[in-house]
């Protein structure tokens, strides 16, 4: 038994079905396949919804919004690009932030913190690395 669920096929196996051999036969990729993995632009120019470059941000509860913003900044004439498309970022920000578990974001004073903790730790650890070459 088998449905097709839009570009999806779920098939249900039987036991039986798992007794015989698989007549399955694989076929080569189809490289207008515009599923596959091409780049974030397609070749006919259209973005690529489904590039893991994305990070699925395509999908999901602001998806449609970062479709939104995103197709206006990527098809944008304007002289400063995307410079005609705030609106449609902050409707994707506004909906981001009712879900800070699937859209995690860094307030800028945490981002500065880390930064500066970050550049702190590289001298210890430089120095560190000398000290132990040394007493070898």
């Amino acid at each position: 038994v088998s449905y097709v669920i839009g570009k999806d096929r779920i098939i249900f196996a039987t036991k039986e079905d798992h007794e015989t051999p698989s007549s399955a036969e694989l076929v080569a990729d189809d490289p207008d396949d515009p599923y596959e993995e091409q780049g974030l632009i397609l070749p006919n120019g259209d973005i690529n919804w489904n590039c893991p470059c994305l990070g699925g941000m395509a999908s999901g509860p602001c998806g449609e919004q970062f479709k939104s913003a995103f197709s206006c900044f990527h098809y944008s004439t304007e002289e400063i690009k995307g410079s005609d498309c705030v609106d449609q970022f902050r409707a994707m920000q506004e909906c981001m932030q009712k879900y800070p578990d699937l859209y995690p974001q860094e307030d800028e004073n945490e981002e500065k913190e880390k930064s500066s903790k970050d550049l702190e730790a590289i001298p210890m650890e430089a120095s560190a690395a000398k000290e132990e070459k040394g007493s070898s």
